[in-house]
């Protein structure tokens, strides 16, 4: 896709500046500050004093099984082990074309949403590796307008299902990008923890990054990120080894947690929870109280650790719902977390963007001078403000080319004695500027 260059005007920072343009040349940002000086034959857009956001990124998702909810038939108990046993009844019915055209159409949410990265894991575990090679023309398909990172997952277990380990190989010789895993699921505890060793050994001598299913259980002994921080630290492999789900964690006892969270620091893990998936799946054998299930994420915050947050799934065996908005999933997060002071919505809001961008490793991400000329723009005044309103995208741009847009959203109310017009924020609307045209005008081009 060709890069284009592109004048932004007057926009709102997550960091709280306000009126601020946004100049993009030859793909990259070029600049940023106020009042910037149009240069001849740029294209300028008003930004109407709405949030200006790096996009959106994913660190956890299964694109292999999205959007087939009810195939073959519906997850009637909620449970986790059921959404496994029915993926694998699926499996055998799968095509690639049908596994292509799901995945393309959820791209297509993707964009429309801002989100324009995303981990996606893939079963490794059909010998075909129908999903691997599918999944792998859909990321060359969309590559100019989405980055699609792959991990190589073992859903049956690398250890506990047969040729396993030998078709996560094949698959990471194709082009998978990550290697994952699931030590929760292999047979013992013992032959979990030999799974992390021999997947992070795997990884280091093939110079990938790791990111694992890890202790999705509500058991309190399921401890394998413990030896996923001793692994990591041993191999050297520090800031490239992510912990996903990490469940188990809610139910641990404090004073294990006090020992875990330095270990997981020292180890510079990444840690991504999934608010959506983990508050439905957990806590399915308790009766009351029930347990959330979702990792200690305050904890995990203040111990120094890069916490991320994963739609993992959307209609699919797992999860009935969903529509690629990682609005959703911050203030979802924000709730069960209950990270409801301003510094805690801030970080669920950093959960989405760039801490996401850093499980993903993903270079020239943010809104600085050098960075790709890659951006969101959201119909609200902050970050806080963006996830409370699940604000409504506004312009979606990928190397400077507008790639979606929609108009301001509000509603005209026609009450006796008091008109108005609400567009649910709180601040004014900014006043157009004139010559410069609104998002989604004519000079904005296709």
């Amino acid at each position: 896709m060709q890069m284009q260059d592109l004048l932004l005007r007057n926009v709102a920072l997550p960091d709280g500046r306000a009126g601020v343009d946004v100049l993009v040349r030859e793909g990259r940002i070029a600049a940023v500050g106020p009042a910037l000086p149009a240069p001849q034959g740029i294209p300028a857009l008003d930004g109407g004093g709405w949030l200006l956001s790096p996009p959106f990124v994913d660190a956890h998702f299964h694109m292999d099984s999205t959007l087939s909810h009810g195939q073959p038939r519906v997850n009637e108990s909620g449970t986790l082990l059921e959404g496994i046993s029915l993926w694998g009844e699926l499996k055998p019915l799968l095509t690639q074309e049908a596994l292509v055209e799901r995945a393309l159409r959820y791209c297509d949410w993707a964009v429309a949403r801002g989100l324009l990265a995303i981990r996606s894991h893939v079963d490794v575990c059909d010998p075909r590796l129908l999903a691997v090679e599918a999944l792998l023309h859909v990321k060359r398909q969309v590559a100019p307008y989405l980055d699609l990172q792959l991990v190589a997952f073992p859903q049956d277990g690398v250890l506990r299902c047969p040729g396993a380990l030998e078709n996560l190989k094949r698959a990471l010789d194709l082009g998978v990008d990550v290697v994952g895993g699931i030590p929760h699921f292999e047979r013992t505890m013992a032959d979990g923890a030999e799974s992390v060793r021999l997947l992070c050994e795997l990884a280091a001598e093939r110079g990938l990054r790791v990111d694992m299913h890890c202790d999705e259980s509500d058991d309190p002994l399921s401890r394998h990120v413990e030896t996923l921080a001793q692994q990591t630290h041993r191999l050297g492999l520090h800031g490239r080894v992510t912990g996903s789900h990490l469940t188990s964690m809610h139910s641990m006892d404090n004073y294990y947690v006090s020992k875990l969270l330095p270990l997981m620091a020292e180890a510079q893990l990444h840690a991504v929870a999934n608010p959506l998936i983990n508050i439905m799946l957990q806590g399915r054998h308790d009766t009351y109280p029930k347990r959330r299930g979702m990792t200690r994420v305050p904890e995990l915050l203040a111990a120094g650790v890069n916490v991320g947050f994963g739609h993992d799934c959307v209609m699919d065996p797992w999860y009935p719902l969903g529509s690629a908005d990682m609005l959703e999933v911050a203030a979802m997060g924000l709730h069960v977390a209950q990270l409801g002071s301003v510094a805690g919505q801030r970080a669920c809001f950093d959960a989405v963007t760039v801490n996401n961008a850093r499980v993903l490793g993903l270079e020239g991400y943010g809104l600085e001078p050098g960075c790709r000329g890659d951006f969101v723009l959201l119909q609200a005044r902050s970050p806080q403000e963006a996830i409370r309103l699940r604000a409504p995208r506004l312009l979606v741009v990928r190397g400077g080319r507008v790639l979606a847009r929609a108009p301001v959203q509000a509603v005209a109310l026609e009450l006796p004695g008091r008109p108005a017009r609400v567009d649910f924020t709180l601040a004014p609307p900014a006043r157009d500027e004139p010559g410069v045209a609104p998002p989604g005008g004519p000079e904005a081009g296709p």
